[in-house]
């Protein structure tokens, strides 16, 4: 059955952030969101067909309003749905008792290295069938879904087995062709060494490289390849290795790096054209202004220094040298638990040094494009999908003002409305 038109009318603000669908946003670009104020939006066909002026599109559009779904946004914002370019989406189990060993002292490699960590999720994972992989992952999908999230990318990497790491994807795929919010699915067999391979980690890259890439690239299960390249993980040289294989059998690289000592991942996203380098919190000068010249966008994860109680990426200064910057949740169980696209907001404006209008682009625009999306999300532009938010607040600054709140009144997703009243239809 054919959706019915949605009239979106009388916003407050609508924030259509035009005429950046071809690249990321970057330098003082990132301030200039094109609002249109008493702004009104026409919905059809899951499309965006008209965005402009309410008296204008009430002009346009009159003899139509009784086949048309009416929203009343006055007094409200209307903004493009938010994407989450960096999750862990698909996982098994929980570690609440690591947050308690780090609040005593303990460092997260030092977790990591007594058993803890990534390794922990693996063997929860592991243990875990698809279908409460897919109810427990769906449950975050839907809590995603209520702070306003639209698409969301999600990594394997919990697996570390070719078995498990396909058991992943799969669940992921399953969840793009049931849930409302898209599914962008990236390989990351390469998230940490298995015990098995501690004494030749070389043996683990050429398994990755010859018996996981091919088959899930042949099986279409990731559009991505990520890399944790890190002191203790993965060396720049294995990183470079994995990234240039997936490459070679169509996978996009992005990579993991310079999280927790500078280790020349930057630099490596530059030389490889990387379409994302992710956390950065210790990223060179260099290596950043290398991206900047390559264009590959910094995905930053406001949220895993806050949890992980570290220093923040320097935001303010990769939007001053010309990074695309994008937010993200880092969702996953043991350094960011948190599915709140708008708490990373607050946070990249209270610990980063962004404005308010900067985080938005992150988190919609240039999101889109660290997923390859910005051409059909991200703006509100004739042409693009409809996956819309209704905000509970009068204009854009107040979303940061009133932080740790989530503002969320309607979602539409894909010309359809999926959360109304802040609750999920």
């Amino acid at each position: 059955m054919p959706l019915k038109p949605i009239f979106i009318r009388n916003a407050n603000e609508v924030i259509t952030l035009i005429g950046s669908s071809t690249a990321p946003v970057t330098g003082e670009k990132m301030e200039k969101l094109h609002i249109i104020n008493n702004g009104s939006l026409w919905l059809e066909d899951g499309k965006i067909q008209a965005v402009g002026k309410d008296a204008e599109l009430l002009h346009h559009y009159q003899d139509r309003l009784l086949e048309a779904e009416i929203i009343d946004a006055t007094g409200k914002i209307v903004a493009p749905g938010l994407v989450d370019p960096h999750t862990h989406l698909v996982y098994a189990g929980s570690r609440e008792n690591e947050f308690n060993m780090r609040l005593n002292g303990s460092s997260y490699m030092e977790i990591m290295n007594a058993g803890g960590g990534i390794h922990a999720t693996t063997a929860a994972t592991r243990v875990a069938n698809c279908e409460q992989l897919y109810q427990e992952s769906k449950h975050r999908l839907d809590l995603f879904l209520l702070h306003g999230v639209t698409t969301v990318e999600a990594k394997s990497g919990y697996g570390l087995t070719f078995e498990h790491e396909v058991k992943q994807l799969k669940v992921a795929k399953k969840l793009d062709q049931t849930h409302a919010i898209d599914i962008v699915s990236t390989f990351m067999g390469a998230h940490a060494i298995p015990v098995q391979y501690k004494d030749d980690p070389d043996k683990f890259v050429d398994y990755i490289n010859q018996e996981m890439i091919p088959k899930v690239a042949e099986w279409k299960l990731a559009e991505f390849n990520d890399v944790f390249c890190e002191h203790g993980v993965f060396t720049p040289q294995q990183t470079k290795k994995i990234l240039m294989t997936g490459l070679k059998y169509g996978l996009l690289p992005k990579i993991h790096a310079d999280e927790i000592e500078p280790y020349g991942g930057a630099e490596l996203a530059a030389e490889i054209g990387a379409v994302s380098a992710d956390h950065l919190l210790k990223a060179s000068e260099k290596g950043l202004r290398q991206m900047a010249e390559k264009g590959v966008i910094a995905v930053l994860l406001p949220g895993t220094a806050f949890f992980l109680m570290a220093e923040f990426a320097n935001g303010r200064n990769l939007i001053d040298i010309g990074v695309p910057v994008a937010l993200s949740t880092d969702c996953n169980p043991g350094s960011s638990p948190t599915v709140s696209l708008p708490l990373i907001m607050n946070l990249g404006c209270l610990k980063m040094g962004m404005t308010p209008a900067e985080v938005i682009t992150a988190s919609t625009i240039n999101a889109a494009h660290a997923i390859r999306r910005g051409h059909e999300i991200g703006s509100l532009e004739v042409g693009k999908k409809a996956d819309i938010l209704v905000l509970d607040v009068p204009n854009y600054m107040q979303i940061q003002y009133h932080y740790g709140i989530n503002h969320t009144d309607t979602v539409i997703k894909n010309g359809k409305v999926v959360v109304k009243g802040g609750k999920i239809l």
